[in-house]
């Protein structure tokens, strides 16, 4: 909830509260987590390099060259590239703060909490916990498998999986005094960097 929280509250935020909050993100991300930080931005760096030169060559304004007339890139197009890519950034740095603090059976069952609302429209959460669980899972069996680049990961997502059919076991935790307590702080500081 509070990494979904601090998402939200990069996509509000002015230019400079969202330097100052990324850059703080990104040390502390380095610091906590640094492997999983580099490894999460080496398998998005080509999503982040497609956002840059989207917003780039889309954005109309001024032209940084004129070599290509009203088909180059622009200066706001620039700007406007490079502010997403740093609430990119911002949130994968989260992520892996989030990743390396939690164990993949608590962030499955921190979800399982988190869709209860969704039984209402008729959704089961059983089922979207019990199918991320896979996913991570396979994901996670098919990199660990000595995949060296992306063609070969993605073969060996369709390769028969060798893993014996098991039960799975979802442990619930209660939402604690710590949780609140933490929950009620990242949401009083979202709200006071949005108002």
């Amino acid at each position: 909830m509070a990494w979904c929280l601090v998402v939200v509250m990069l996509q509000s935020i002015a230019t400079i509260e969202l330097l100052v909050l990324s850059l703080l993100t990104l040390i502390v991300a380095l610091v906590i987590s640094g492997k999983k930080f580099i490894l999460l931005l080496r398998r998005t760096r080509w999503i982040m390099l497609s956002l840059l030169l989207i917003f780039a060559f889309t954005t109309p304004g001024t032209e940084l060259t004129s070599l290509m007339g009203s088909y180059g890139p622009t200066q706001e197009g620039l700007i406007d590239g490079m502010l997403q890519l740093t609430r990119l950034m911002a949130a994968i740095a989260a992520l892996a703060i989030l990743l390396e603090r939690l164990h993949r059976q608590q962030l499955i069952a921190g979800l399982y909490t988190i869709f209860f609302p969704l039984q209402w429209l008729g959704v089961s959460r059983e089922r979207l916990a019990v199918r991320l669980a896979l996913t991570l899972r396979y994901a996670e069996s098919t990199m660990l498998k000595g995949a060296t680049n992306w063609q070969s990961m993605l073969r060996g997502l369709f390769e028969p999986s060798d893993e014996p059919l098991k039960k799975m076991e979802l442990t619930l935790y209660r939402f604690g005094l710590n949780d609140a307590a933490l929950l009620l702080a990242v949401s009083t500081f979202v709200w006071m960097m949005m108002s």
